[in-house]
């Protein structure tokens, strides 16, 4: 038979002879040493598969590494399930919880009275390597769910087994993946590696009452990133598990719970009700200091408009007449624009900025100044002066929103006790389960796939294809300045993945087998059908963050 093969991301494709039968693994063995980092999967005729899978026919085989979003997940599933088994190991039956991503890894906690010590985790890490080193095979089996559900009921894992019943009332689950590990056995919706051996790179650490288990970043595959103590994320988490207990969910399965109960409508209230509570205290926060400049940056989809604009309601209700403002008028001219690797115009990068003409503005308003603001002409590429010629009164904040805003180099001459920053995303505690994650990228993602057809004409396929080059940019330019934020600004609402289903599911759906996002689409796919629809969204009001992306928002045309 022949193969199609590309052996990593922008190389091309060269055809090979195989013998029917041959598995992923053995192809990839073949042509190991010439890549640069260990392959986990492959994308087999635009579907994601095991290494384990057997090519029977001409096909098309594309080998992933961790750059590539689904390879990255397949990781974390296996390092997870390695993480498990070593815990059981160490610790004996013990109930853990993944939580969320923090300080470059997951935020895992052991459910006992007393919490982990030092040296625990250090054996937890170290039987963990000798798991790894033994190269054990990872297998797969798929239960029915009457099975599954006895399975979780000797665990001692209730919210699997209520997953699981409405998952079958629902008709979309028969059999359930279970992955097992020298006698550890566990669910996951994700893949996994075929052995322990591909499992390289890993950093246990004791953080608070929990273990943090770190791994690389799609960036950089083969090594442990630098260690950030996101301090502000930790306490945001905490307040959401906090926001998670009033309306009674802590996994999937109690969102279901509450939708089939018809308590959708007190869900969405509540849920608003408490984002109107923090705006209201960083308002407040805002007049007490007495801040000037409020500089206000976050990753794609995080809901940045809706939240500024409520803020300045915020902010008038205390007194105060902000003026918001963008950063997009302040581009360099279009000539003067820096280039990124590939010889394209990088809009995003620092440079493309007039820092210094934005510094003069912004200090000559604070000082009372008429200044002759900019406006920058897309198609021409020009600023254009004579428009917005604007003054501003002692009782009046700037509110800037903008990717640099919370980056020191955007504006080094106005002072530091005039600005106040926030930093806002959209940061889920819920899960699927204990040991299933949801991945916010994932969450932004869908977000921004209802806004990219609703307002922008694009289509699922389309938002799928440059997710990854918005992401490389929220790496670079937002991310990094995020424990610069005074106060960070949690834009997800609990119930909102169940609103979403309903507008992002049928887009999914429309990526042929043929197109290339089409592994993409069916991994969300997946993901989604977890998740029972909030068929009637009326109730939300026009000016919720969810407005912004599924439309109606008294703040975005």
């Amino acid at each position: 038979m022949v193969i199609k093969l590309k052996l990593q991301p922008r190389s091309e494709w060269i055809e090979v002879t195989e013998q029917p039968g041959t598995t992923v693994e053995t192809l990839y063995r073949k042509y190991e040493s010439q890549l640069p980092y260990t392959v986990l999967a492959a994308r087999v005729n635009g579907t994601v598969e095991r290494l384990t899978w057997r090519l029977e026919e001409d096909s098309a085989v594309e080998l992933l590494d961790m750059r590539t979003q689904a390879a990255n997940l397949i990781y974390q599933n296996s390092l997870i399930l390695l993480y498990l088994k070593a815990v059981d190991d160490v610790l004996g039956h013990v109930e853990v919880d993944i939580e969320n991503a923090l300080n470059k890894g997951l935020f895992t906690e052991v459910k006992r009275k007393e919490p982990v010590t030092a040296a625990e985790v250090h054996q937890i890490e170290k039987r963990m390597r000798q798991i790894a080193a033994e190269d054990i095979p990872i297998g797969i089996e798929k239960l029915q769910i009457e099975e599954a559900e006895e399975l979780f009921r000797q665990t001692g894992q209730p919210e699997k087994i209520e997953l699981l019943r409405a998952a079958r009332m629902r008709k979309r689950m028969k059999r359930i993946p279970f992955y097992s590990l020298d006698g550890y056995k566990d669910f996951f919706y994700g893949q996994m590696v075929p052995s322990t051996g591909y499992i390289e790179y890993f950093q246990l650490r004791k953080y608070r009452r929990g273990i943090l288990l770190r791994f690389p970043h799609p960036s950089a595959p083969d090594r442990i990133p630098e260690y950030v103590d996101e301090k502000l994320l930790y306490q945001t988490f905490g307040e959401q598990t906090r926001w998670g207990r009033l309306m009674g969910i802590s996994y999937v399965s109690d969102l279901n719970r509450k939708i089939e109960e018809g308590k959708a409508k007190e869900l969405i209230q509540l849920s608003e009700a408490l984002h109107e509570r923090r705006i209201v205290e960083i308002a407040d926060m805002i007049t007490k200091q007495k801040k000037r400049i409020v500089l206000i940056a976050g990753p794609s989809s995080s809901g940045k408009t809706t939240f500024a604009q409520r803020l300045c309601i915020q902010l008038r209700v205390n007194g105060l007449d902000p003026l918001y403002m963008g950063t997009d008028d302040y581009f360099v001219e279009r000539e003067q624009t820096p280039l990124d690797a590939y010889g394209e115009k990088d809009y995003e990068n620092l440079s493309a900025v007039d820092i210094h003409l934005f510094n003069q503005n912004m200090n000559d308003l604070l000082q009372g100044k008429t200044v002759d603001l900019p406006t920058f002409d897309f198609i021409t590429g020009h600023k254009e002066f004579g428009k917005r010629i604007t003054s501003i009164g002692p009782n009046q904040p700037i509110v800037i929103e903008g990717i640099h805003a919370l980056n020191e180099d955007l504006t080094p001459e106005i002072p530091q006790e005039a600005k106040f920053k926030i930093y806002i995303s959209p940061l889920t505690q819920l899960n699927v389960d204990s040991h299933n994650r949801i991945v916010t990228t994932d969450h932004r993602m869908l977000r921004r796939m209802v806004r990219d057809y609703k307002y922008r004409g694009h289509s699922a396929q389309n938002t799928i294809k440059s997710w990854p080059k918005v992401r490389a940019g929220e790496d670079k330019n937002i991310f990094p300045y995020s424990n610069e934020a005074d106060v960070l600004f949690n834009s997800v609402h609990l119930y909102e993945i169940s609103v979403l289903k309903k507008y992002a599911e049928p887009l999914l759906l429309e990526i042929r087998p043929d197109e290339p996002e089409y592994s993409e689409a069916v991994r969300m796919l997946n993901f989604l059908r977890f998740f029972r629809v909030i068929e009637d969204d009326s109730v939300i009001v026009n000016n919720s963050i969810l407005r912004e992306f599924i439309g109606g928002s008294i703040f975005v045309e």
